[in-house]
């Protein structure tokens, strides 16, 4: 299946580069995936607008501020020379965290990472956290260990230094109010490195209506990685490795999607982080014969395009993405590649506003 069908035209100034002053005043495009047919809508609306049988599920992730500014410190277990240290001090360091290995230990991206070797430690602050690099892997990745020189702990250490991690797309620094707007309202488990973006649009306000409606909520935890973002640089999507994301359903919530699928109640994902988790837990469970969906902790490795039957989800919530990538090939899977890029179309005729900032698309 070729990357390049998954590709549309989109003008850069549709590009949201900083969010509407409220949550909940995006448009929303409704697809019908069986027929194709378009509606143009409000997020707001959304409440009214659903059955009331509802199961919808959310990523209840939070995002850390995964950029991390510091000074390389040199190779510890060296003696440098008063000039190769000097160079060391004064060297500038931007360390991207990506994934959670292990307490205190990060899979990171680091700039400038060449010359990066295992041993190396960067401060940061003013020296109250300090990183030392304990692995090299492919692609610019390293493994650093991070350590605490003060009361706090790293990770209360990283919340004060850090930056939230704004998409690449996104052309400007992230400023003060992207830590609470770049974050969903029920945003409680931290670990991602980007935002679960179809969440952004809901308020509590919205929940309550929701569930006025007659509709149940469930969350699931996926640790959104830097894989999100990560180019399609192969010709076909079968050649394509998909990067893994750790995720965590509750036994509570186990029980609300086993019932839905019982009593036959639409289950919404809002967003394609809860689409990617519960077809993943659906496709391990279905392989250890354990029916639907089991509660527990797993690495979620599913790569979903056009074929992929799906086994849980009825419904999605979901931000547009980006042509040629994984979301998109995602997104095409489960409503058809046709009507999503005639949607894309629609909307850019329409001028929506595209990406994470951006507005939003109900498809059922």
């Amino acid at each position: 299946m070729l990357v390049a069908d998954f590709d549309y035209a989109l003008p850069p100034d549709l590009i949201a580069q900083r969010p509407l002053p409220e949550r909940d005043a995006s448009r929303m495009l409704i697809l019908n995936r069986r027929t194709g047919a378009l509606d143009d809508s409000l997020f707001v609306n959304l409440p009214e607008l659903l059955g009331g049988d509802e199961l919808l599920v959310f990523n209840n992730a939070r995002v850390i501020p995964a950029r991390l500014l510091g000074k390389r410190s040199g190779v510890h277990s060296q003696k440098p020379s008063r000039k190769t240290a000097k160079q060391h001090l004064s060297g500038s360091v931007e360390v991207f965290l990506t994934r959670k290995l292990q307490p205190d230990v990060w899979e990171t991206l680091v700039r400038p990472g060449r010359k990066m070797a295992v041993g190396e430690r960067v401060l940061f602050g003013t020296g109250e956290l300090e990183a030392e690099i304990v692995a090299r892997g492919e692609l610019g990745l390293r493994t650093i260990r991070f350590h605490s020189h003060n009361e706090l702990s790293v990770l209360e250490n990283v919340e004060r230094l850090g930056h939230m991690p704004l998409p690449p797309y996104i052309d400007r620094p992230d400023e003060t109010s992207d830590r609470e707007r770049y974050q969903t309202v029920f945003a409680r488990r931290p670990g991602a490195v980007a935002a679960p973006t179809a969440g952004l649009h809901f308020t509590p306000e919205i929940q309550q209506r929701i569930r006025e409606r007659g509709c149940e909520i469930a969350e699931v935890t996926l640790d959104v990685g830097l894989g999100t973002f990560q180019p399609v640089h192969v010709e076909t999507l079968e050649a394509h490795k998909i990067h893994s994301e750790a995720y965590e359903i509750g036994e509570e919530t186990a029980q609300k999607i086993r019932e839905a699928k019982r009593t036959s109640a639409p289950l919404l994902a809002v967003g394609t982080t809860v689409v990617r988790t519960l077809e993943d837990a659906a496709a391990r469970a279905a392989g250890a014969n354990r029916g639907l969906v089991s509660a527990g902790r797993a690495e979620a490795e599913i790569f979903l395009v056009p074929g992929h039957d799906f086994r849980v989800v009825d419904q999605l919530l979901t931000n547009f993405h980006l042509p040629k990538s994984t979301l998109l090939a995602l997104v095409s899977a489960f409503a058809g590649r046709e009507n999503v890029l005639e949607a894309y179309r629609h909307a850019v005729r329409e001028r929506y506003r595209f990406y994470s900032y951006g507005d939003c698309m109900l498809i059922r």
